[in-house]
């Protein structure tokens, strides 16, 4: 058991904004963490959220940032720490049995999602592309499947029906900081409460790759406008392709009603005014944001006819 006459003693693998807040939640508490592992920021990648070994640099706290987080001199240095618990707060890569029996209370990771749904990979772009009215973050036991163990506690936040994925991840990033704050005292004096999930109510998802954000020929407007905003900047956005070139649609807004616009199937369109993605079903939205590949101004509403030639473009099938 936890001596409980000293602080409790946690390694800390983190990234992100939920591994920038869960991190501080720890610290807060007088709990002592003499590790953190995170990751090098990849190259190419946007960087818009905070930076966890900034934290730890504050703090003073010991950070890594190996390749390898399973390499046998860091698994020694561990376990000479002889840590009560490990957490993981939005690490990216998946810790072997080694460092989930290592600790002494167990290993906990905290996910971007209402547990058993949304298991795996970007749960909040997959909740936002699915048109889900709630999501949430959820701190569970980790063992050798991803998103497998008991839940300890989860916090539930709403998906407005424009929210983008990121506004939707700052939703997230709060809940994650509520449920650990209100997790750890039991945590450390070993009276909170865990409950299996139910896995036949989720399923896995995927991650997901620039070139999956195309938009389905055959999608109505509700579900282009679920892609658009999944993918929203900063991620890579959603886009169609005319005559080969694509054309990224950034911000979208449902339409009450559809406008006059010629032609079948998938339309890109301008009134003068406005931009225009019309559904083969018919179904509007308004184009707010948009740009055409390799431009780095926004595609208007008032160049458009001069820019493809006509006020209304079929989109590549």
């Amino acid at each position: 058991m936890t001596d409980l006459r000293r602080p409790a003693l946690a390694i800390v693998f983190a990234y992100h904004d939920v591994g920038v807040r869960c991190l501080r939640v720890l610290l807060d508490a007088g709990v002592e963490v003499p590790l953190v592992i995170t990751h090098e920021d990849a190259p190419g990648e946007t960087i818009w959220f905070g930076s966890v070994a900034a934290v730890a640099a504050e703090y003073g706290v010991p950070c890594v940032t190996p390749a390898d987080p399973h390499a046998p001199e860091l698994i020694e240095k561990a376990l000479a720490i002889r840590p009560d618990f490990v957490f993981s707060f939005y690490y990216r890569q998946m810790l072997r049995p080694e460092w989930l029996t290592l600790p002494r209370r167990g290993a906990f990771n905290m996910h971007g999602s209402l547990l058993p749904r949304y298991r795996g990979r970007a749960p909040v772009n997959w909740a936002v592309i699915h048109g889900e009215s709630e999501t949430g973050a959820t701190l569970h036991r980790m063992n050798e499947k991803p998103d497998n163990g008991a839940i300890v506690d989860q916090c539930a936040v709403p998906i407005l029906a424009n929210d983008t994925a990121r506004e939707v991840f700052a939703k997230v990033t709060v809940a994650a900081e509520i449920v650990m704050a209100r997790s750890l005292p039991g945590l450390i004096d070993g009276t909170s409460m865990e409950h299996p999930q139910r896995l036949s109510l989720g399923r896995y998802f995927g991650g997901r790759r620039p070139e999956d954000g195309r938009i389905p020929y055959d999608a109505d407007a509700a579900q282009i406008h679920n892609l658009v905003r999944a993918l929203a900047p900063p991620y890579p956005a959603a886009f169609v392709q005319i005559a080969k070139k694509r054309v990224f649609i950034e911000r979208t807004l449902r339409a009450p009603a559809s406008p006059e616009v010629p032609g079948k199937g998938l339309r890109l369109a301008s009134d003068g005014t406005s931009l225009w993605l019309v559904a083969a079903d018919g179904s509007a939205l308004r184009v707010l944001a948009a740009r055409c590949d390799g431009d780095a101004q926004a595609l208007a509403a008032h160049d458009f006819e001069s820019r493809f030639g006509a006020r209304c473009i079929a989109v590549d099938a």
